[in-house]
């Protein structure tokens, strides 16, 4: 059955302006000259460390006017760091308040859908919506396809491909110009300098770990707290996990440490190769 979600946990800032794409090219990891009008990419907007402040969903609507859709919980940090050097650029951010934004897993029939795998979101669609799922579902989704979910509680901690952004759609372009970051992002492709990456991880258990906390690792000697969780998700007693880890290259055992309840790895839908 497809399932109709109101994305309650997101906003949407709309950016428009003659100068939109050539500060975006300069800001984000995506390539924005290459997103055609009603296409979308995740991306990401880093300090000059190359830590992230937001992922977002960046759609173009226009040639000249393109969409931010941002977990609320990043703003207004996400938004006054995209802000920041556009004091000189004809550029304009509005969030649009009363947008109403529609996530959809499964089949639709709605117009102006922007699709990505089997999943789609509509602004303010034209016809009613018989809401049928929690926004949790819309998560649960993220989690299993591998999309990183960024809270306020990790802003400024990792680089894109600490959670998996090189493999997500064109979420990291490595052959654009420079833009806030970069230098960072490179390093870690080109000379291996990042040796994290995100998990997704399973448990039959009704406790929600907090955000950030840590996860235990199985040694010969005993169990050590290892590990970022960077969201969580729990629906009816099963909890789903994205956890930033060391890269694995076998397989060990985790738990967690309020009861022990072992976590099952979960398979990602992409190489981290």
């Amino acid at each position: 059955m497809t399932q109709f979600i109101a994305l309650s946990q997101y906003s949407l800032i709309e950016i428009t302006g003659i100068d939109a794409e050539k500060y975006l090219q300069g800001q984000v990891t995506a390539d924005v000259t290459n997103l055609e009008i009603g296409s979308s990419t995740l991306t990401a907007h880093c300090d000059p460390k190359g830590k992230m402040s937001s992922i977002f969903r960046l759609i173009r609507v226009e040639a000249e006017q393109f969409y931010m859709l941002v977990r609320t919980s990043l703003l207004p940090t996400a938004l006054d760091q995209l802000k920041k050097y556009a004091v000189f650029s004809k550029i304009s951010f509005n969030p649009l308040d009363d947008a109403e934004i529609v996530g959809v897993i499964g089949e639709t029939d709605l117009a102006e859908q922007i699709k990505f795998g089997n999943r789609a979101i509509v602004i303010n669609p034209k016809s009613a919506v018989d809401f049928n799922a929690d926004f949790s579902a819309w998560d649960l989704a993220d989690i299993q396809q591998g999309y990183p979910i960024l809270s306020d509680k990790a802003q400024n901690e990792f680089i894109p491909q600490a959670l998996n952004l090189q493999a997500i759609e064109q979420a990291i372009s490595f052959q654009k110009g420079c833009y806030i970051g970069q230098e960072t992002v490179a390093r870690a492709k080109y000379r291996g300098a990042n040796k994290r990456a995100m998990y997704a991880f399973k448990a039959a258990t009704n406790i929600t770990p907090e955000l950030g906390s840590e996860i235990e690792m199985q040694l010969e000697s005993g169990w050590r707290k290892t590990g970022t969780v960077l969201s969580a998700v729990n629906i009816d007693d099963v909890l789903w996990l994205q956890v930033v880890l060391n890269k694995m290259e076998d397989n060990p055992t985790f738990r967690l440490p309020e009861n022990h309840v072992a976590l099952e790895l979960q398979s990602l839908p992409y190489s981290l190769d």
